[in-house]
């Protein structure tokens, strides 16, 4: 048996098919599977290329970092970074040496 996905409006597990789209019978939602896949999350850095959890990315511009004196200089290469959704433009997580834990905007970085 295939497993239908959640509805993405509240979240209820008891969605079916009717034809080519998904409906949700508790409050009434109707998407198709291309709508799902649209909405995946995607962040893409200052080039346009897309970005995945795990990459590398370099610094383009000198970052003052928020409540401190510290700068990220242009240049810095950052390993493994992680990816979230932000309420903000700050969808990269990330550890840089001798600053710590920060969030970046991605159009201040390019991928490695």
């Amino acid at each position: 048996m295939e497993q239908l996905p959640n509805c993405p409006k509240c979240g209820s597990e008891y969605t079916y098919e009717d034809g080519s789209l998904l409906i949700c019978p508790e409050c009434a939602y109707e998407w198709t599977a291309s709508d799902e896949e649209e909405q995946e999350f995607t962040v893409k850095d200052s080039n346009g290329t897309t970005l995945r959890s795990g990459d590398d990315v370099t610094v383009i511009k000198d970052l003052k970092v928020k409540g401190s004196s510290s700068v990220v200089k242009v240049g810095t290469k950052i390993k493994n970074i992680r990816l979230v959704e932000s309420a903000d433009d700050h969808n990269i997580d990330c550890k840089i040496p001798k600053i710590g834990a920060i969030k970046i905007t991605p159009k201040y970085v390019k991928k490695s």
